[in-house]
């Protein structure tokens, strides 16, 4: 299985977390900054939350790695929670805007 493959299968796993207080999955709410695997399959992610002192943060991130091992190709996984860049609205995609009426 490619890299590419990988990494596709990786982008539909994390589709499916929401962040338990916006109805709008990690990945389309701009919180996933980094998606990236070797070729032993260990998949590297690097993501933020809405805000630092997010409650659910410990839940959000145990969630995306349990996602992100169901990925087919995949092996391992590293979830690593980043605040640099702060994430802002822009980093929306239009999916997500339009479902939370903001577009």
């Amino acid at each position: 299985m490619g890299e590419q493959e990988i990494l596709s299968n990786i982008v539909k796993e994390l589709r499916k977390v929401f962040d338990p207080e916006i109805p709008v999955n990690i990945y389309d709410l701009g919180l996933v900054y980094k998606v990236d695997v070797d070729e032993n399959g260990k998949a590297y992610i690097q993501m933020t939350l809405t805000a630092p002192n997010c409650p659910v943060a410990d839940s959000v991130v145990m969630m995306t790695e349990t996602a992100v091992k169901r990925a087919e190709g995949v092996k391992d996984v590293n979830v690593e929670l980043v605040f640099e860049p702060q994430w802002d609205k822009s980093m929306m995609n239009d999916e997500a805007k339009l479902e939370l009426g903001m577009l």
